[in-house]
């Protein structure tokens, strides 16, 4: 039996959460809303990811809220800076009485007969059921509970420890021990200049095959100089705009240009490593800039810890795990007394919940995504996806407003249940498309994209922008009901 009811309710207090509460309280001021977080603190990754170094892959100008300017001048923010910041946004608007603790949901369904959705919820009181109108997920895309481990021959071999970057030991001691961290990615490429740095013996970054880097100035002058003249607000907007404006330029030039692209950032890679570095080898992707996420590393940090002898980097395929490292396939045998398994993400959608329309399961990856925010044939249900090349927030307070502005017009109109309708623009493509080895694991799970808008997953914030905040809401793509009336 049901014993709550919400108008809306947003499943996860991580960033995502947290700022469609704030948009939802501002411009959808009756609505009765409630934020389900499975575990008991807010923060989602910021709050869960603990290994050393952990940071943002995205300046905090963008990755900050529109709402509450970012006003360190530190590009890149530690984990502990952005959880301090959401905390922050909270309290200053008064978001804690939405969040209820230790509420995981298991399953929704949702009833034609009712239209509503009701949620299987676990508690720490036992199972409840919770029903609310409107669904907002807001949990990102990778699962909490498992990372991506892949299977090493003679792993059992191995007599130091193994760990995982999602799940590091808190009492971990690496002081002057000498670490293999597998893996190249923006996890990779962040614990190596922090293990480097911070007391280990040596650090080696094993990579099968290497990732785009580029050094991003961990110090925004213009931010400074412009509070100046000109007042905070005005000096916050223009430098967020001008890193908007800036990314999208570099992720433009990258598909136009692909190798000149390539050339400039592997030359920026080879000018902050030691002459003769082999950097054709450790730093020259075999894809094109931006098929798959770049990696951006404060003031060069991993290139600096390269040059200083405290870290290094090879490319090559692990035949097998020994007692004492790892044996490459070249022969050549590193020696570890920790190794760390940066192998990235598992992915996974609704939370790990189970979703079903009139107890009917739904099959995601059979659905098609509407505006990168709705799901084709789901009633009533919004999800919150940040953008791949840009700061994953710019694209959820788009999602926010829009979500604002779809419930407020149909307040007015009096329908009751909103449904994109596919409309034969579909194609075999996930929503997501990079060439990311987490993302192609996924492929089963993930829904589609369109040739085609509103279909169309662009990837670009001025165009959805441009969309969702002057467009209108009426669309023949979506399908509206009432109770005594279809549209």
């Amino acid at each position: 039996m049901t014993n709550k009811k919400f108008d809306i309710i947003i499943v996860g207090a991580g960033i995502s959460g947290i700022g469609m509460a704030y948009w939802l309280q501002k411009k959808c001021p009756t609505k009765k809303i409630a934020i389900l977080e499975a575990r008991d603190s807010i923060g989602g990754t910021w709050s869960l990811f603990q290994y050393p170094g952990v940071r943002s892959d995205s300046d905090m100008f963008t990755f900050g809220y529109k709402f509450k300017p970012w006003t360190n001048p530190q590009s890149l923010s530690s984990g502990e800076g952005i959880l301090k910041y959401l905390k922050e946004t909270i309290q200053e608007n008064d978001l804690e009485k939405y969040i209820i603790y230790n509420h995981k949901m298991t399953s929704s369904n949702w009833s034609d007969q009712t239209k509503t959705w009701t949620l299987q919820v676990e508690t720490q009181k036992g199972n409840q059921e919770i029903a609310c109108n409107f669904l907002s997920i807001c949990t990102g895309y990778y699962d909490y509970k498992e990372a991506y481990k892949p299977t090493f021959k003679g792993e059992e071999s191995f007599k130091g420890k193994i760990v995982q970057p999602q799940f590091w030991p808190k009492d971990l001691d690496y002081k002057d021990k000498k670490i293999v961290v597998i893996g190249s990615g923006a996890t990779a490429v962040t614990l190596l200049p922090a293990l480097a740095n911070h007391g280990a013996a040596q650090v080696t970054m094993l990579q099968r095959s290497p990732t785009y880097v580029m050094n991003l100035p961990n110090y925004n002058e213009m931010f400074l100089r412009l509070q100046k003249y000109l007042p905070f607000k005005w000096a916050y907007k223009l430098t967020r705009w001008k890193n908007i404006l800036l990314s999208m330029f570099l992720f433009g030039v990258s598909k136009l240009f692909p190798k000149w692209m390539k050339g400039k950032i592997i030359e920026g890679a080879a000018k902050q490593l030691p002459k003769g570095y082999p950097v054709e080898k450790h730093f020259n992707p075999k894809y094109n800039p931006w098929e798959q996420r770049l990696c951006v590393i404060p003031d060069g940090d991993l290139f600096k810890s390269i040059k200083a002898g405290k870290a290094s980097v090879e490319t090559a395929s692990i035949s097998h795990f020994t007692e004492n490292g790892i044996a490459l396939d070249s022969g050549k045998t590193l020696e570890a007394d920790i190794i760390v398994l940066a192998t990235g993400l598992k992915m996974q959608l609704l939370g790990g919940s189970q979703m079903s329309i009139n107890n009917k399961p739904v099959e995601t990856s059979q659905t098609m995504v509407y505006k990168g925010m709705l799901f084709s044939g789901i009633p009533n249900l919004i999800y919150a996806f940040g953008y791949t090349n840009n700061s994953w927030t710019l694209k959820v307070d788009l999602t926010a407003n829009y979500l604002c502005k779809l419930i407020n017009y149909m307040d007015r109109k009096k329908y009751d249940v909103v449904i994109a309708e596919n409309q034969n623009s579909g194609s075999e493509e996930a929503f997501l498309n990079l060439s990311s080895g987490y993302i192609q694991r996924a492929k089963n799970i993930l829904p589609k994209q369109g040739k085609k808008r509103p279909w169309r997953v662009y990837q670009n914030y001025v165009m959805d922008m441009l969309t969702t905040r002057f467009g209108s809401i009426s669309d023949s793509a979506l399908k509206f009901k009432s109770a005594n009336k279809k549209i």
